[in-house]
């Protein structure tokens, strides 16, 4: 009997080796998209509510009208698809990174090569990863906009529809493709974000001391070496989100039009009457139509800083475990 579990132990230690970076993004994907999601949730209703407010007045808004469960609506879209998106995301970059290794593209120890390395990753696996993911982004902002979609149709909602009957509703307004809706704003945030996301979380992990192949050097004596992950995955999350926050603003308007059975307004043009207003002739002033673009983006950066820290600190702490693993005799 010891011995069969002892094969047992062996083979499952094995297995998880061969499979480090899908079982550690699973895992850390996991934790960390539970607690960010309330602060995602608040920033789609930020993007789109035409009245300025703040996000302790929405929350207690949103806790009023629909309980906790608002907060959490559309939650296991997310959850659900974590082991494609996650799991695929980093096994792409990490394929990636090992191709220019492979090749012995741009190997010079340096920040900068480790940081366009990771850029070609982040670039590869957001752009395949958008194909998959667009459909549940979309049905997720459907279901945390669903009030706000209903005032539009001028329609009084006593109860939220499920997630299903989302998914049904958009099939047959708009068919399969109606999935798609904003796939290429989806795909451009996506691209974009991803490359910039792994190009500064590589080029810090760098700097701080993480090489080439992934082995940790000495970290600055005044930063504890188990925080670097944290750091690096707060500060990349926050500043490449700020980077591309007003394409996902135009994108979720534009989603929101179009599953509101609105007039379509391309990408430009929704974003010109978000920054200066509907009347051409009347434009607000600048300062104050960025104000609307950026607005949701400090619970975006909260978010991001609880999201990507963990997702990190889970992700490496998940990966050391998996290293240090004992390995069959042979």
């Amino acid at each position: 009997m010891d011995g069969t579990n002892s094969n047992f132990q062996a083979a499952y230690n094995d297995f998880l080796r061969r499979n480090k970076a899908v079982v550690a993004a699973l895992t850390a994907s996991y934790i960390s998209t539970f607690f960010g999601y309330p602060l995602d949730s608040l920033k789609s209703r930020l993007q789109t509510i035409k009245t300025p407010i703040s996000v302790p007045r929405l929350a207690a808004l949103v806790y009023r009208e629909e309980g906790v469960i608002g907060f959490y609506r559309g939650l296991w879209i997310p959850l659900m698809t974590i082991s494609f998106v996650r799991a695929a995301s980093f096994t792409i970059y990490a394929r990636t990174k090992e191709l220019f290794r492979d090749k012995h593209w741009l190997e010079r120890d340096s920040f900068v090569d480790a940081g366009l390395v990771g850029c070609a990753g982040g670039a590869m696996s957001g752009a395949l990863i958008s194909f998959g993911s667009a459909p549940f982004e979309l049905v997720k902002v459907r279901r945390q906009l669903e009030y706000a979609i209903a005032e539009s149709k001028g329609v009084s909602l006593a109860k939220a529809p499920g997630t299903l009957d989302a998914v049904k509703e958009i099939f047959k307004t708009n068919g399969l493709t109606g999935l798609y809706t904003g796939f290429r704003l989806h795909f451009a945030r996506d691209t974009l974000g991803t490359s910039l996301y792994f190009l500064e979380y590589d080029a810090m992990r760098h700097v701080l001391g993480r090489d080439r192949t992934g082995e940790q050097r000495l970290t600055p004596p005044w930063l504890p070496a188990n925080l670097v992950p944290f750091l690096c995955g707060s500060l990349s999350g926050v500043s490449s989100w700020a980077l591309i926050y007003p394409l996902d603003v135009v994108k979720t308007k534009v989603q929101q039009r179009a599953l509101a059975g609105e007039a379509y307004r391309g990408p430009l043009e929704t974003f010109t009457r978000l920054v200066r207003g509907t009347d051409p002739a009347n434009p607000k002033p600048l300062l104050a139509g960025m104000t609307r673009i950026y607005r949701g983006l400090g619970v975006s950066a909260i978010r991001s800083i609880t999201t990507h820290g963990l997702l990190w600190t889970f992700f490496d702490y998940t990966s050391n475990y998996i290293d240090h693993l004992p390995r069959s005799e042979r």
